[in-house]
């Protein structure tokens, strides 16, 4: 049965509607209600990417949201699912969700869970798969990360687009060119080239309290640590951010020494099958694009 299209709070009635037709100033006040650090610019972006509903009542204010991003026909993102205290008490957030999966169909599902919306997913059946770790601070001077191994490490050109786009989707498994093509645009990079192949990328742009480094993929900590040192130094003095699914190893300490040490974690999470896994051993993804896109 489908989800009604109205939900009652207290004395008042939420209605569905589309993300794209919401006020951008009132998503970003449901953001910052709950601490979250998205700009209004940070929503817009998710928006043209994404699909998803929002819960608004008769004056416009945003009381929840929740969002997907398709990453082909098989695969999709859960993300900026938001509820406020009011109607996350009275079931509300269950009432959204509903919407979203019955708009995307029967994809297999992927998610990051904060700790408070961590219940809810588990309500749908998701299954626990790993922590990532949220890294931020304000960035020090960077530890040297010693040579390339006879790589060449240079910015991003235009011209390395079409080798990029290949690289991620032999790692992730899944086509994510629409969503990098739209990051490349917002963002600046850092490549590692070695025996002229693509080796590494890391990827840096504008967002929340100040930049967020990702995605990044390598082949080991060292790439790793390598393609993300010039974003970071780069911005000392400044707030940086950066997700990643390494929890041990010369990456994390690099990190922690630049001054991004862990402070949040989140549940990865799928319903359907694990998130898409590449049989290439080439690289892994070091760093997510975003919470919300993996």
């Amino acid at each position: 049965m489908l989800p009604e299209e109205s939900f009652p709070l207290d004395a008042i009635t939420v209605s569905r509607q589309d993300i794209r037709e919401a006020d951008l100033t009132a998503l970003h006040a449901l953001s910052v209600s709950v601490s979250w650090p998205h700009r209004a610019e940070d929503w817009q972006f998710l928006r043209e990417y994404g699909e998803g509903y929002v819960a608004v009542d008769a004056s416009g204010r945003v009381h929840a949201s929740a969002m997907w991003f398709p990453f082909g026909k098989d695969f999709a993102t859960i993300g900026m699912v938001i509820t406020s205290p009011r109607l996350q008490a009275n079931g509300g957030g269950k009432w959204l969700m509903q919407h979203v999966l019955e708009q995307i169909g029967g994809r297999a599902l992927g998610l990051h869970a904060t700790r408070d919306a961590y219940r809810l997913y588990r309500s749908y059946s998701f299954s626990d798969e790993r922590t990532i770790n949220q890294h931020q601070g304000i960035a020090a001077i960077p530890p040297d990360v010693g040579p390339v191994n006879g790589g060449e490490m240079r910015e991003l050109r235009r011209a390395d687009h079409a080798e990029l786009l290949a690289l991620d989707k032999r790692t992730t498994g899944t086509n994510r060119s629409r969503l990098l093509s739209m990051l490349v645009e917002r963002s600046e990079g850092i490549v590692l080239y070695r025996d002229g192949e693509l080796a590494a990328y890391a990827l840096a742009r504008l967002f929340g309290r100040g930049t967020v480094i990702g995605p990044v993929l390598a082949a080991n900590d060292e790439d790793a640590a390598t393609v993300v040192r010039p974003h970071i130094a780069a911005r000392i003095g400044k707030f940086v951010r950066l997700d990643t699914g390494a929890t041990t190893g010369t990456f994390t300490q690099f990190l922690t020494l630049s001054g991004l040490p862990v402070y949040d974690t989140v549940t990865r999470m799928s319903l359907g099958r694990q998130w898409p896994l590449a049989a290439s051993p080439e690289a892994a993804v070091y760093a997510l694009a975003a919470q919300a896109t993996g």
